[in-house]
């Protein structure tokens, strides 16, 4: 087993076990931390099979944006433990059986990929993958980034709903109502008769 193997199944370990706690944190800023793990690991993963345009992009875009996006939602909303872990042990079952069916559908693409999946042609050092990858996403993949797209602005939709809070102490400027406004509506001119100082008392007796 080289050292290549070896790192492979540490990382792995570490993914599974991040991913682990993503799931059974009791603290929604917790599991998100964990969730940056996993995609550190995954990035890690992805660097070692020399998909580095892949893993700097996982860095890139998901740690260094949507997670960060995903940790400020969290502590702007507040969220209790409390009421998340209410309905925990009812839907454990189902979970469950979700996570097993998912689990075995996952093994089964694997195992197919790994025993019948041909040998892939070797490349030459020149070979570009970004190059490819770009090719292949807005040609063959194309429906698929777009689908990706859409799911990616309805999550950016539903996070700036949830933060948004309507607060009976703010003030809101009509624009319309602004233009329509008249001078007479907001300026009053007061004609008042001029007035002069009288003297003091004493001024007066000294000058008399």
């Amino acid at each position: 087993m080289s050292f290549t193997d070896v790192l492979f199944y540490l990382l792995a370990l570490v993914l599974v076990t991040a991913a682990l706690r993503v799931v059974l944190a009791r603290s929604p800023v917790t599991a998100v931390l964990h969730l940056i793990l996993v995609f550190f690991t995954a990035s890690m993963l992805w660097m070692i099979q020399q998909a580095e345009f892949l893993s700097l992009l996982l860095v890139i875009v998901y740690v260094g944006a949507v997670m960060v996006m995903f940790l400020f939602v969290v502590m702007m909303l507040d969220m209790r433990s409390e009421g998340v872990q209410k309905g925990f042990r009812a839907h454990l079952p189902a979970g469950l059986a979700i996570a097993v069916v998912m689990a075995l559908e996952m093994a089964v693409v694997l195992a197919r990929s790994w025993f019948e999946a041909p040998r892939g042609p070797a490349f030459a050092d020149d070979h570009n993958n970004t190059h490819a990858l770009g090719e292949l996403m807005y040609t063959q993949y194309a429906y698929a980034v777009e689908v990706g797209g859409v799911v990616l602005l309805v999550g950016m939709v539903a996070a700036i709903a949830l933060t948004l809070r309507r607060r009976s102490d703010v003030k809101f400027n009509d624009p319309a109502q602004q233009v329509r406004v008249r001078a007479a509506d907001r300026v009053r001119l007061v004609s008042m008769p001029s007035q002069s100082e009288l003297p003091a008392a004493g001024q007066e007796g000294s000058a008399s």
